[in-house]
Parts: structure tokens; C-alpha cells; sequence
């Protein structure tokens, strides 16, 4: 089965420095019918202006992934790491026990466009863990590039849960195929460009959630970027 979640059906809030958009429910914006997909809890995509950006706040007990697919984003936080998270960087943050952090465009004339992704975790209490690295584009080029996983391979940075998470730029007209192993669920999300998922098209901002299926058929109608979730 296959579910589209359009782009334009997701919750909108706009604060002037933040326009950000809510896959799943979050902060304000609460839909039953949207609560999240199989471990995956926060899809949102934020656009930042600069100089602005999210002051010191807490969280626990969650797998924090951010993309950033322009400007970049200065992290602070008190495990003491300093970074800037660039575009085409990939940074997960295990809030475990506890941590607090911020999170800002520093680059005052540049407005910084990214998605912050959640993900429960396999485990309560888990000492928190901060890691950051950079993935190429002719990394990811018509290819699925793996970037998060539950155990340690490739160039993918650790996640503590049964999930794998594939970023990929498509060239037009290029396809892939993507087989699904028993027992597992896909999400898709487009980041920008339009994508052919089994031949339903999809735009930049969408999702697409899939279950029991045994495999999918991805054709580019565009240069596409996207990231693929792997879940149990």
C-alpha cells in the first residue's frame, strides 16, 4: 500500500525569522490522522532567516537528525560541541538522558532551508552522543547513499534504532529500484524536484509512506534530491 501526503496538506506556521512546515503533528499544529510513521515521529521543514534561529531548549529521549539543504546552521549544546552543519552535511544528535541545545543561522544575510527529522529511539535513558560528517554529491548521485544505520558500516553515522535512512539525487529520467525486505515500512520524503514512485508522482515537500509492499520503482521526471527511511 502506498499513501501520499501532500506537500500542501501538511501543517504551516510562519513566526517571520521561522516558515516551517509539519509533516506530522508538532507544536501547535495536532492532526490525529498524522502522528507520525512506524518510528519516525517529526518530519519539519524550516526555513530560517538570518541572524535568527532556535534559542537554548531541552530534549530527552529522542534521535534528532538534521539535513540542511541550504546556508548552514550553528549547533551549540552541553555535551560542549560547537559545529556548523553546513548543506550536504549530515549531524544526528542521541538526546538520550538528557541535553539541552540551540541552534541558529549565524550568516546574517543568508536564509538557511533544512529538514529537522525525529525518530524514537530503541532505548530510554541512553547516554547522549553528538555526530556530524559531510556526504558528497556524486556520493549520493543516482545512487542511495546510506547515512544513518543501526550498526556501524559504509560512511553512515549511528542510529539507536531499526531504521536506515538513504539520501539520493536523481538525475532526470534516471531510475532505481528499491527492494523491500519482510516485515519492513519505507518513507519517502522529496526534498526537491518531482519523483515517480510506482509510477504516482510526487513534488518537492511530499511524503509518501509504504507498506506491504515487496519492492519500489523510482524514476526522476527531474533532477530529484530525497531521503529514503528503511524502517522496522
Amino acid at each position: 500500500m502506498i499513501t501520499l501526503r501532500k506537500h500542501n496538506d501538511r501543517g504551516h506556521l510562519n513566526f517571520g525569522w521561522l516558515d516551517t512546515y509539519h509533516t506530522f503533528s508538532f507544536g501547535s499544529y495536532f492532526d490525529r490522522h498524522h502522528m507520525g510513521f512506524r518510528t519516525l515521529r517529526v518530519i519539519n521543514q524550516d526555513t530560517i532567516v538570518g541572524g535568527q534561529g532556535f534559542g537554548t531548549h531541552p530534549h530527552d529521549n529522542m534521535e534528532i537528525f538534521t539535513y540542511v539543504t541550504k546556508g548552514a546552521l550553528a549547533h551549540k549544546d552541553s555535551m560542549g560541541f560547537e559545529k556548523v552543519i553546513n548543506a550536504g552535511d549530515v549531524q544526528i544528535m542521541s538526546a538520550g538522558s538528557g541535553i539541552t541545545h540551540s541552534e541558529y543561522n549565524h550568516l546574517p544575510s543568508n536564509t538557511t532551508e533544512l529538514y529537522q527529522i525525529w525518530i524514537l529511539p530503541n532505548q530510554q535513558g541512553l547516554t547522549p552522543q553528538y555526530q556530524q560528517t559531510h556526504i558528497a554529491r556524486d556520493k549520493k548521485l543516482n545512487t542511495l547513499k546510506l547515512i544513518l544505520a543501526p550498526d556501524v558500516q559504509e560512511e553512515a553515522l549511528k542510529i539507536h534504532q531499526d531504521a536506515y535512512v538513504y539520501a539520493s539525487i536523481l538525475e532526470k529520467e534516471h531510475t532505481l529500484e528499491f527492494t523491500i525486505k519482510p516485515n519492513r515500512n519505507i518513507w519517502i520524503q522529496i526534498i526537491s524536484g518531482t519523483l515517480s514512485v510506482n509510477e504516482i508522482d510526487t513534488e518537492a515537500g511530499d511524503g509518501i509512506a509504504i507498506t506491504e509492499e515487496d519492492s519500489i520503482t523510482l524514476k526522476a521526471n527531474e533532477e530529484t534530491e530525497f531521503l529514503l527511511f528503511d524502517l522496522g
